[in-house]
C-alpha cells in the first residue's frame, strides 16, 4: 500500500489517500520562490575534504573523502568520544581521579603538562584532550579506561566499526605517527556527527578557546573559534606526514554543518579552506525537520489482531537537507506492507518512508510499529480471514 504525503513550508504533513487528488485550500497555498542556483562546490587546497549536515547526514560537498590518510590529532576525537561514552554510561565520573604514569608523562608532542604521580580529574583530562590536544592526557585516559594504550586502541577500532567508520584503523590514542594508523574525511565526519548528537552535554567543551592547567594557559588551535561566532568545535591536527587538518562544526539558525579538511599546508590554510566549505553550505542549502520521533504517519489495517488498525511512524527524528527555496517540492511516499498480520511488536519494520524532491529520492527511512498488536481471539481471527479473502478478491478484480 502506497500513501503519498505533501510536505509544506512549515514541515507539517497532509496525508493524501492513495491515488486521490487533493487541492490545498487557498489560504494554504504558497507562491513558489525562485529556485536557488547551486554552483559547483568550492575546490580546496587540501588532500581531502567533506561537508556534511549534522542532522540529516547528507553530504553537500566532498573530494577524496574516502581516501585513507594519517589523521594526526584528529584521532583524539575518538579518544574523547569514548570518554564521553563512559561518562554517559555512568562507569566513570568527571570527578574521578586518574593516576598519571611515567609512560603518559613521557609521551611526546603536544601536552597539557601533567606530572608523573599526579592525580588528575577525568574532567581536566577531557578538557586537555579536546582543547589543547594533550598527548599525555590521551595516554593517561587510555590507561585509566583500558589498562593501556594498546587495548584502548582495540576499543577505538571496535567502536569505529560500530559507527560505520569502515576505512579507519587506530594504533594509538594520540594520532602520533604509526604504521597502519589511518582514517578518512568521511569517517571523521561520521564520528563528529556522533559526538555532537550522542553526547550533547559534553559538546560545549569543543568551543572553549583556551585551557589552563598547572599554571600554564594554552589556546585552542582552531582559529575559526575566534573568527566565526557560529563555529563551536571540533579539533585540529598536524604532523609532517598528515599536514594541517581541521574538523569543524558550525550552527546557524536550526542548521548545523560539519566540515573535515585534511592535508593543507599551513595552520592558516586549514582555517581558510574550512571557511569556504561552511560558507558554501549555509549559503545554498537548508535543513528541515520533517517528522518528530514517534510521529504517527499512517494507520493501516491489521489482520487477526486485537485491534484493527496499527499506528505506524518513524523511530527517529527525520531531517532533510535540500537546496534553498525548494521545500515546496518535497513529497513523501509511504510504502506499507499491504498484508499486516498480528502479532506485531513495537519497533517492527512495516514499510519504508521515501522523501522525494521533485523526481529525485533524497531520503529513505524505515517505518515501524508504534504499538503492540496481540493476536485476537479465535472468532476475531476467523472473521478477519473471511474479510481478508474477500478484500483480496475485490483488489484483484479492480486491478
Amino acid at each position: 500500500m502506497n500513501v503519498f504525503t505533501s510536505i509544506g513550508r512549515s514541515a507539517r504533513l497532509c496525508l493524501f489517500a492513495a491515488m486521490a487528488t487533493v487541492t490545498l485550500p487557498a489560504a494554504a497555498q504558497v507562491i513558489p520562490q525562485p529556485q536557488t542556483i547551486i554552483p559547483a562546490a568550492p575546490q580546496l587546497a587540501a588532500s581531502s575534504w567533506i561537508l556534511m549536515d549534522a542532522n540529516s547526514g547528507r553530504i553537500l560537498a566532498e573530494h577524496n573523502s574516502d581516501e585513507r590518510l594519517p589523521p594526526a590529532s584528529l584521532t583524539k576525537l575518538m579518544t574523547a568520544y569514548l570518554v564521553e561514552r563512559e561518562l554517559n554510561r555512568g562507569t566513570i565520573n568527571l570527578t574521578d581521579m586518574v593516576n598519571v604514569s611515567e609512560n603518559a608523562w613521557r609521551t611526546g608532542g603536544s601536552k597539557m603538562f601533567i606530572e608523573v604521580g599526579d592525580q588528575v580529574s577525568v574532567d581536566n583530562l577531557l578538557h586537555g584532550i579536546i582543547i589543547v590536544s594533550g598527548n599525555d592526557a590521551s595516554v593517561a585516559m587510555a590507561e585509566h579506561l583500558a589498562g593501556g594504550e594498546a587495548p584502548f586502541a582495540d576499543l577505538m577500532n571496535q567502536h569505529a566499526t560500530r559507527l560505520g567508520m569502515n576505512d579507519t584503523n587506530f594504533q594509538n590514542a594520540t594520532g602520533l605517527p604509526a604504521e597502519n594508523h589511518y582514517s578518512t574525511a568521511h569517517d571523521l565526519a561520521r564520528l563528529s556527527r556522533h559526538i555532537i548528537n550522542d553526547y550533547p552535554d559534553h559538546y560545549e567543551i569543543y568551543s572553549h578557546r583556551s585551557f589552563a592547567f598547572g599554571g600554564i594557559d594554552q589556546p585552542n588551535r582552531n582559529r575559526l573559534l575566534w573568527r566565526d561566532t557560529s563555529v563551536d568545535g571540533l579539533k585540529t591536527g598536524w604532523t609532517t606526514e598528515a599536514g594541517f587538518c581541521l574538523v569543524s562544526s558550525a550552527k546557524r539558525d536550526d542548521m548545523r554543518l560539519i566540515s573535515v579538511v585534511m592535508g593543507t599546508n599551513s595552520d592558516e590554510a586549514r582555517a581558510q579552506e574550512t571557511q569556504k566549505l561552511l560558507s558554501y553550505g549555509f549559503r545554498f542549502f537548508e535543513t528541515m525537520k520533517l517528522y518528530e520521533r514517534g510521529a504517527v504517519l499512517a494507520t493501516p489495517r491489521v489482520w487477526g489482531g486485537d485491534i484493527n488498525e496499527l499506528r505506524v511512524g518513524v523511530d527517529e527524528e527525520v531531517f532533510m537537507t535540500l537546496p534553498r527555496n525548494r521545500n515546496e517540492e518535497l513529497r513523501a511516499r509511504l510504502n506499507l506492507d499491504p498484508d499486516l498480520k498480528a502479532p506485531i511488536a513495537i519497533g517492527d519494520e512495516v514499510g519504508t518512508l521515501e522523501v522525494h524532491l521533485g523526481d529525485e529520492i533524497v531520503g529513505e527511512r524505515r517505518l515501524v510499529a508504534l504499538e503492540n498488536v496481540e493476536e485476537g481471539g479465535l472468532f476475531k481471527r476467523l472473521f478477519d480471514q473471511v474479510q481478508r479473502f474477500f478484500s483480496g478478491l475485490i483488489s484483484n478484480f479492480t486491478d
